[in-house]
């Protein structure tokens, strides 16, 4: 006899993973670490991606979904963020605090950005905000340290192994995640 709840998704049901990217800058980097992550994805068999770029979904912008259906169907995200002044962008500060329940009992991955630290000081304060709202940070993260110095000019990172392995790990992180914490809020409401 099948005990398992009828409303429960198929355990082999890809995890949707919103990639947020997480700067508006004119001229900002972001979207050449984002093609390649984006890649990088693809290459999981677990990982169905939505992009979410904040240029895209902060007002008067027009023609893109609305933020909040597309970050509620998600069962996860990946962060990518630049680091600003130690910490991270305005545009994504506003993203994040535009929602709450979206973000309840799902993991947040983080793929920063910068000068010297990577990105680094960005992430640390956003995995402080994300535990504010009930989300699960996933450890470990990719890094790009002098990132602009890193990529061709095709936006191919020139030594791939580090960050491709770094990458994945991360995902594998994320996908264990996302799939438990599925599970649980499709057992049990997350009532934070």
């Amino acid at each position: 006899m099948d005990l398992t709840p009828p409303d429960l998704p198929s355990s082999d049901a890809p995890l949707k993973v919103a990639v947020i990217l997480g700067s508006n800058r004119e001229g900002r980097f972001g979207p050449v670490v984002a093609e390649w992550f984006l890649g990088q994805a693809a290459g999981h068999p677990d990982i169905e991606t939505e992009l979410i770029d904040v240029a895209e979904t902060e007002p008067p912008a027009t023609g893109a979904a609305p933020a909040a259906p597309r970050l509620a169907r998600a069962d996860a995200f990946v962060v990518l963020t630049p680091e600003y002044n130690h910490s991270y962008p305005a545009p994504l500060k506003s993203l994040i605090d535009r929602h709450f329940t979206e973000w309840q009992a799902k993991p947040v991955a983080f793929v920063s950005y910068g000068g010297i630290s990577g990105g680094l000081r960005a992430v640390e304060h956003l995995r402080q905000v994300f535990a504010e709202l009930h989300a699960v940070s996933v450890r470990d993260t990719v890094s790009f340290h002098h990132a602009g110095a890193l990529f061709d000019d095709r936006g191919v990172p020139k030594d791939p192994a580090p960050a491709s392995g770094a990458a994945k790990r991360m995902l594998d992180q994320l996908v264990w995640w996302g799939l438990a914490l599925r599970e649980a809020r499709t057992r049990r409401p997350y009532g934070g």
